[in-house]
């Protein structure tokens, strides 16, 4: 998420893609009320990506000999590229082949529509075949070749229409973008990819539970202790580098200020809020109070290997960055960031976006940064995150690092920090100037467990 003075914002890379604010999201369908929260114990099906044949945790490891640096360092990307396509005319479906040209480190998102044709020999939506989009899906260990299937409806030979790339895919570099699909009587249809592809995993806990967030057993201090949570950053109340204008406030250190943290029937409220009256810290007024719990000094949080689920409902107002992200305890970076919803950018919908992180480097300095941002609703029809409670989970093997919303995964990664030991953060930040006075600015985590393998 975001820590010391030295890294830049971490939501400043390529933010647009997959979202509203770039190509549009008009066709996307409409986000879904009051989702129940899967049991951990439930399977989940999937619900998007090519034909999946198998359910393993990652398919062969191409990394597995690739040198870290000791977390500094990160495999290149793979390009993602739009093949041509033929089929036959009379055929039912054309499969046009969208590939990777190496194996990729972490998962891959990108999304492809259908366009009509622009010559004599066009191919219309509606007339020769249906409008297609479609969510591509590589996830490490992947065949590097797969298939979106289009319905042909009428078309004669030599038509032609073309699949495209919406926007730039999230974790692999953009090849060709666009490509064309053609009715074509003499050559050999392309092929649909049809074997390798293993489905999404469901989360499941394998380490032995180390800590469980409970309302008579949390408790929370400015420094924080081995009972006790703290209600400030390891460096801090502030973080004025990120563009934050809200300070961590704890209500022993500012009795005057509304409650930032309580307890309700539903769960832990980590509740954000504009001051009536400024704070100065460290020379800097502000006007926004923003809400933290930081484990770095509660060792029971902290696991090297394992598992960490937090069940939350998230805030709607505009300017408020909730999150939940793992620091090492030998500092930062690395940093791995569980969920983040960056509600100070116009584009995101706090019901149907999520995103997930990893911040590579040393002694305060990054030098690589993975991850993606999606329209979960179209990618794993997963949505309403601001209107029921949610599952958020990441599970940290030695080869791989996974992450799960309700109990599905959704985004993977070769784990570059073998060996570093990590403590969870959870809190809801302000990044705004203005009112502050939309929706809620309160996020309500109803539970927090950790398991270390």
């Amino acid at each position: 998420m975001r820590i010391p003075s030295l890294r830049p914002l971490a939501g400043a890379f390529s933010l647009c893609a997959l979202t509203a604010c770039s190509g549009g999201d008009a066709n996307s369908s409409q986000k879904q009320a009051g989702t129940i929260v899967v049991p951990a114990t439930q399977t989940t099906t999937a619900v998007a990506g090519p034909v999946q044949v198998e359910d393993t945790a990652a398919g062969t490891n191409s990394f597995a000999t690739f040198d870290f640096a000791n977390g500094t360092r990160f495999p290149a990307k793979a390009t993602l590229s739009i093949g041509a396509a033929v089929f036959n005319p009379g055929a039912s479906v054309a499969y046009v082949p969208v590939t990777l040209n190496q194996p990729t480190p972490n998962t891959v998102i990108a999304r492809v529509i259908t366009v009509n044709g622009s010559d004599a020999n066009k191919a219309i939506s509606g007339y020769q075949y249906k409008t297609t989009e479609d969510v591509v899906i590589f996830r490490p260990g992947d065949p590097l070749r797969q298939t979106v299937s289009v319905p042909i409806l009428d078309a004669a030979d030599g038509q032609q229409f073309s699949l495209k790339l919406r926007e730039a895919p999230w974790g692999a570099n953009q090849g060709t973008a666009t490509n064309t699909v053609t009715a074509d009587a003499d050559a050999t249809p392309t092929a649909a990819a049809t074997w390798g592809f293993r489905n999404p995993r469901t989360f499941r806990t394998y380490g032995t539970l180390q800590y469980e967030m409970t309302k008579d057993t949390m408790r929370w201090s400015d420094a924080g202790w081995s009972g006790a949570w703290s209600t400030k950053l390891s460096h801090g109340r502030a973080q004025p580098a990120n563009g934050e204008t809200g300070l961590y406030l704890d209500e022993e250190l500012y009795p005057w200020v509304e409650a930032p943290l309580r307890y309700t029937d539903e769960g832990l409220v980590f509740h954000t809020q504009k001051l009536w009256s400024p704070i100065t810290y460290n020379g800097t007024a502000y006007n926004y109070g923003s809400v933290v719990l930081s484990g770095h000094n509660t060792p029971a949080t902290q696991i090297g290997y394992g598992q960490y689920e937090w069940v939350a409902k998230m805030p709607t107002r505009r300017g408020s960055w909730p999150a939940f992200w793992l620091i090492s305890t030998s500092g930062w970076p690395p940093e791995i960031d569980v969920y983040e919803g960056f509600g100070y950018q116009s584009y995101w919908d706090f019901d149907r976006h999520i995103s997930a992180t990893i911040h590579g480097g040393s002694g305060g300095w990054r030098s690589f940064q993975r991850g993606t941002n999606i329209q979960a609703e179209q990618a794993y029809g997963l949505s309403g995150f601001s209107e029921g409670f949610h599952r958020y989970a990441v599970d940290i093997g030695p080869e791989y690092i996974t992450w799960f919303v309700d109990g599905l995964e959704t985004y993977q990664s070769v784990n570059p920090f073998r060996g570093f030991r990590f403590y969870p953060i959870m809190d809801v930040a302000v990044k705004t100037t203005g009112s502050y006075d939309d929706g809620s600015g309160d996020m309500v985590v109803k539970s927090f467990r950790a398991w270390e393998n």
